[in-house]
């Protein structure tokens, strides 16, 4: 069962010894948003990940992502109902590959803006588009649990701790032990969502630590 924000918040000033005059909700709320855009770049986990389908225009060589996008990991163009996944170029490429602005099936795409991508050849037809990325971290707060405060609740509040006592300055210490709890939780998330969840033990076997076995 997943702890509720005011709970969670509660449970932040009881370590810290604070009360609500010094860690303000909004304060606290600021500090969880610092830590899950941590979390969000140092781990890429599942929950992140988003699927969005879209349709070229016939001529145009732009087409508009997602407004929740943070980064792109592929797109796929559907034609004929055979799914092939589009080539990452930059934008010089694109300009030099097609100088002429010929159509046809999209082989290429460049980052054109942060939600725009330009591809090459420009679109002879309607074709759909699948588009896989990353989205921005949900928050956690008063009306909405996320995917780490519900699994990951222990990483959370250490880095929340660790914003709380660098805001508080002090105890240099605790500062230290939630600091290195946190970064020791987050690698253990990372080992757990870009390890244990990204390989088949059909295909590659379990996970297996070597066991020292001294001579009797």
């Amino acid at each position: 069962m997943s702890i509720t924000h005011a709970n969670f918040l509660t449970q932040v000033r009881n370590y810290t010894e604070v009360d609500s005059n010094v860690l303000t909700d909004n304060l606290l709320d600021e500090f969880i948003r610092h830590v899950e855009i941590d979390i969000a770049g140092k781990v890429d986990y599942d929950d992140l990940r988003k699927y969005s389908t879209s349709n070229t225009i016939t001529s145009q060589r732009y087409l508009t992502m997602p407004s929740d996008l943070i980064y792109l990991r592929s797109v796929q163009v559907t034609n004929s109902g055979v799914r092939t996944f589009l080539e990452k170029r930059d934008t010089s490429f694109i300009s030099e590959y097609n100088s002429s602005d010929a159509t046809g099936v999209p082989k290429y795409y460049a980052n054109w803006d942060d939600l725009t991508i330009v591809m090459a050849p420009v679109p002879d037809a309607e074709y759909t588009v699948q588009i896989n990325y990353i989205i921005d971290p949900p928050h956690f707060d008063s009306s909405n649990n996320t995917y780490l405060s519900t699994y990951q609740e222990a990483m959370l509040l250490n880095g929340v701790l660790t914003e709380c006592f660098r805001y508080l300055k002090g105890p240099a210490e605790l500062y230290k032990v939630y600091f290195d709890k946190y970064n020791e939780d987050v690698q253990a998330f990372a080992l757990q969502q870009m390890g244990q969840r990204r390989r088949g033990q059909y295909e590659e076997g379990v996970p297996r630590i070597p066991i020292q076995s001294p001579s009797p």
